[in-house]
């Protein structure tokens, strides 16, 4: 398969080199140090499932050298994406398919709004993986896996192709009966982690053991299965109960990467978890109070960070 990866970061740079190594066509769209690190060394991938470079790598900044694919993977930052459309844009033709790898559940909305509703799936994917360096990518924790789909949920031989493309590469990705359910799936657990964490400055094992915090993540969990089912979207109590019990699992010292970009004062993706969370509950009449207030009192710093203190 011919594919592009729009944000060869941690998540891009790990699935693209994963599908390179297996000699799929990938082109890793990149910027300043870490792309001439690819051009020049290759794509080093270090990971819990055995290392690899990508040499040569298919590496550049002009989207347009590149042309139409089959499949672009975006994976951006979710606050990216808008920045993102122009760097897509040339990538995309009539038989491309568009499968955005970000957190929260607005990405394929946005991308429908630029390139129409044709080329664009349903996904999501989860990893523990960063950029050691430029040109070096580094997967720590979590067996990766990545789910992707039309969203009308349709048959669809390009997501078939892509599946079975991944699995050869020895990921694990599959085509969910219900893409939109899978993606608000993984929204509930990240934005009420990151929302809590980044609030209390504090790891998981601590929020989560506080009758006051705890209690706040239970009804952050309530409110998103609220919001979900405003929306068409089969989200349940069920499914709470189940993503509470995943996070009393985590290890104590567990910190969302939103939180560490909230502790370290770097833009994060606040909009895309716990802002989307009041707004698409906005949209419905539903009431979002907690996280309504998890995002008013983080917007400060936010704006802070973006360089915009009006």
């Amino acid at each position: 398969m011919r594919i592009a990866v729009v944000g060869a970061g941690g998540v891009g740079g790990y699935f693209g080199g994963r599908l390179a190594q297996v000699g799929h066509e990938v082109h890793f769209l990149a910027r300043g140090e870490h792309l001439r690190a690819i051009r020049e060394h290759g794509l080093r991938v270090d990971s819990i499932n055995g290392d690899f470079v990508v040499s040569p790598a298919h590496a550049t900044d002009q989207p347009a050298e590149v042309g139409p694919v089959q499949v672009v993977l975006v994976a951006v930052k979710s606050w990216q994406l808008d920045s993102a459309i122009d760097t897509i844009r040339p990538l995309v033709g009539p038989e491309t398919a568009v499968v955005p790898l970000l957190n929260g559940v607005e990405a394929p909305g946005s991308l429908s709004a630029a390139f129409g509703p044709e080329p664009v799936l349903g996904g999501m994917c989860g990893l523990s993986v960063l950029i050691a360096g430029p040109g070096h990518i580094r997967h720590v924790a979590i067996e990766p896996f990545i789910a992707f789909g039309e969203l009308d949920n349709r048959p669809s031989p390009r997501a078939e192709a892509l599946r079975d493309a991944l699995v050869e590469a020895r990921v694990k990705a599959r085509v969910p009966d219900d893409i939109l359910l899978t993606m608000w799936e993984k929204f509930l657990l990240i934005a009420t982690w990151s929302g809590l964490g980044s609030i209390t400055r504090a790891p998981i094992g601590v929020w989560r053991s506080l009758p006051e915090s705890r209690a706040l993540a239970e009804q952050a969990l309530a409110e998103i299965v609220a919001v979900a089912q405003a929306h068409g979207v089969g989200l349940t109590n069920e499914h709470a109960a189940k993503t509470l019990a995943f996070l009393d699992g985590v290890n104590p010292a567990g910190m969302a990467s939103m939180q560490r970009d909230v502790l370290d004062g770097k833009p994060s993706e606040l909009e895309a978890q716990n802002g989307a969370v009041v707004r698409l509950g906005q949209q419905k009449g539903v009431h979002t109070p907690v996280h309504s207030f998890i995002y008013a009192s983080l917007l400060p710093q936010e704006r802070e960070a973006r360089g915009d203190r009006q």
